[in-house]
């Protein structure tokens, strides 16, 4: 029987989220809060609608296209669900079965053959929705699909190991490893999710570690040697280092859904900063790569 899942949105022909050309599904929800997320979309539960005030002429057709009492005026700004003639409002989410979206996805399959790519479920965190991701990755392995997972790490292993049995892949992000930076800087303490990377290392799964810089929030030398160190630690299961560059690119997002930006005033990662911490990697004997 198959369940149903909730996605922000399906992007085709990724090259950044495992090897080949690959499609990454946006799973929604996520029991992280970093504050810098690019994906607060994803992040956030529920369906979401999102307002482009770029795209607004503030014309008033919605009014008449839309069922009265589905747009409110605030601040002299429509705001409405759906019916916009300029898409200023785009709904993100949508909930769809692990079947519908294993046929969907099987259509690139010969993308992904061609390519040694596959499928990657992203999010927000898609282990949230466990058995829903579970019944997909099922069906893209029986059709012999490549399938990765992209997560933060903070769940419990023995409950979600069907599924980490069935993918090739993780993509494992490494935020911090001193706990506080970690509470800090994403709410929460991350002494599960390091034990979550040992225990992967255990039964030798594939790994791609990923280590996003955010300067002034987890870029400390000390810290950023220690994340290395634990990389160093798991093995030859780690088949990369990404370091990813922090970007102010989805303060955007933000303000279509109409919450404060985080991360505002937090300036970008250098170049310089970046090729500092690829030396740290490649002297400890690490293959690493800037951007993932």
């Amino acid at each position: 029987m198959a369940t149903d899942g909730l996605i922000s949105h399906i992007q085709r022909y990724s090259t950044k989220d495992g090897p080949g050309l690959r499609t990454t599904v946006f799973v929604v929800g996520c029991n992280l809060r970093c504050f810098w997320c690019s994906n607060p979309e994803a992040m956030l539960p529920e369906i979401k609608v999102m307002y482009d005030v770029k795209l607004c002429t503030k014309c008033g057709r919605c009014a008449v296209a839309v069922p009265s009492g589905s747009v409110a005026v605030t601040e002299n700004i429509l705001r409405m669900v759906d019916g916009c003639p300029y898409e200023a409002y785009v709904r993100s989410g949508d909930v769809v079965s692990s079947d519908m979206l294993a046929e969907k996805l099987l259509r690139d399959k010969v993308f992904y053959q061609n390519s040694g790519g596959g499928v990657t479920f992203s999010g927000g965190e898609p282990l949230l929705q466990y058995q829903f991701v579970l019944e997909t990755a099922r069906k893209l392995e029986e059709n012999g699909v490549h399938v990765a997972l992209d997560t933060a790490g903070l769940w419990d292993f023995d409950a979600v190991y069907p599924l980490l049995d069935i993918v090739d892949l993780v993509l494992f992000d490494i935020k911090a490893v001193d706990s506080s930076i970690h509470r800090r800087c994403t709410g929460v303490p991350n002494e599960q999710i390091l034990q979550n990377a040992n225990e992967l290392a255990r039964i030798g799964k594939p790994m791609l570690a990923r280590m996003i810089v955010v300067p002034t929030q987890n870029d400390m030398p000390d810290d950023v040697a220690a994340r290395l160190d634990f990389i160093k630690g798991l093995g030859p299961c780690v088949q990369r280092v990404d370091i990813l560059k922090y970007h102010g690119l989805g303060e955007g997002k933000y303000l279509q859904l109409g919450i404060e930006y985080p991360a505002a005033g937090i300036p970008a990662c250098t170049d310089e900063a970046v090729e500092s911490i690829c030396e740290m990697a490649m002297d400890r004997g690490l293959v690493v790569a800037v951007g993932g």
